[in-house]
């Protein structure tokens, strides 16, 4: 199937390194070790669902389909396909009878998370949610030394007003530190950033 992104170039499957399990891998970057940001997240939202703590799903990313084929009356084959640009964040659901709204992203950056990593779609977005009650924060990850971070979304669009102000197009991973959360990676959940909206009583 041919998929292309909005500015009309053609998407092309990488292949995912292995996991690497020999004691001289254990500090292989975060990408090289056969699983994504996405994909914990993914595995701890099942474990949620699993045991009824949460109900949070990944959001489809839409696809505008250009071209079909149909080789079988029974089958259908895409051939040609656009992703469309996401008009909101990558998470949502309900825990505890609040609604969630959350978007993860990651960075090789050691030391700030660069704002270009975010939409203004996005960020008008969560602001929206958050003026209706809603719950909303991002999952922050410093991908080389495989640090999770929650920040509220309160702080982040502090962030973002910032830059549009003129100031600095990243957030320092001191204020991370400072604003935001630090997550422990585990096993089972990966990520439980369930228990950060416990600590700070949002639900």
């Amino acid at each position: 199937m041919g998929i292309n992104y909005p500015n009309g170039k053609k998407f092309t499957q990488k292949p995912v390194d292995k996991l690497k399990t020999t004691d001289s891998n254990k500090k292989e970057s975060y990408g090289n070790r056969g699983m994504t940001l996405e994909d914990d997240l993914n595995e701890t939202n099942a474990f949620y669902r699993d045991r009824k703590i949460a109900v949070i799903h990944k959001k489809p990313t839409p696809i505008q389909i250009v071209q079909v084929d149909y080789p079988k009356r029974s089958a259908a084959v895409i051939k040609e396909a656009y992703f469309k640009q996401a008009s909101t964040t990558d998470y949502n659901g309900v825990y505890k009878g609040r609604y969630i709204d959350f978007e993860a992203k990651e960075t090789r950056n050691e030391t700030s998370f660069p704002l270009k990593n975010f939409h203004q779609h996005q960020i008008s977005h969560m602001k929206e949610v958050m003026d209706q009650g809603g719950i909303c924060f991002v999952i922050l990850m410093f991908s080389t030394t495989n640090e999770v971070f929650f920040l509220e979304g309160k702080h982040l669009l502090v962030f973002w007003e910032r830059m549009l102000n003129g100031g600095r197009k990243s957030i320092t991973k001191e204020e991370i530190e400072q604003k935001g959360h630090f997550i422990p990676l585990g096993f089972q959940p990966r990520i439980d950033y369930i228990k950060i909206l416990d600590v700070l009583n949002l639900c």
